[in-house]
C-alpha cells in the first residue's frame, strides 16, 4: 500500500482548478482515487491572495480564494490550517530555501506525513520531504 495522502503545492493546485491538463495525468488520477486524501494549505490561499494583489498572479485567481472552503469541497480537498508547530518548524528548518510559503508546505508535509505533489525543484530535492510528480 503506498502513499495515500498529498498535500498540493500552490501551482498545483492552481493548475487544477484554471489548467488541469498541466498536471500530469497520471498524478490527477492518483488525486481523484476515492481512497486518497488529499490537501490543500491555507498557506496556498494566502500565497494566491498576496501574489494576486500584487499583480504576479492573475486577478482571475482571486474567487478562488475568495470561495475557498466551498471550492476545496467541490473538489473534495481537505482544507489544512497553519498550525504553531508548522510555523515554528518552517522557521527553523536547516534549509536554505527563502520561500516562506514553501517553508510552511514543506513543514507541513513533515508533520503531517504528507507527499507533496509538486513540480518545484527546490522543493523535489529537499531530502525530508517526499514529492510526487510525473514528468
Amino acid at each position: 500500500m503506498g502513499v495515500r495522502a498529498y498535500l498540493l503545492d500552490t501551482h498545483t493546485l492552481l493548475w487544477l482548478v484554471f489548467a488541469p491538463d498541466r498536471v500530469p495525468v497520471t498524478l490527477r488520477s492518483v488525486l481523484a482515487d476515492p481512497h486518497v486524501t488529499v490537501f490543500a494549505s491555507a498557506a496556498s490561499a494566502m500565497e494566491i491572495a498576496t501574489k494576486t494583489r500584487l499583480g504576479k498572479l492573475p486577478e482571475e485567481y482571486m474567487p478562488l480564494v475568495q470561495a475557498w472552503g466551498a471550492r476545496l469541497s467541490d473538489m473534495q480537498i481537505t482544507s489544512l490550517p497553519i498550525t504553531h508547530e508548522h510555523a515554528l518548524l518552517a522557521g527553523t528548518l536547516l534549509w536554505e530555501h527563502r520561500d516562506p510559503f514553501d517553508r510552511l508546505l514543506a513543514a507541513q508535509a513533515i508533520i503531517e506525513n504528507l507527499t507533496l505533489a509538486t513540480r518545484d525543484e527546490a522543493l523535489a530535492e529537499f531530502r525530508e520531504i517526499g514529492t510526487v510528480w510525473d514528468r
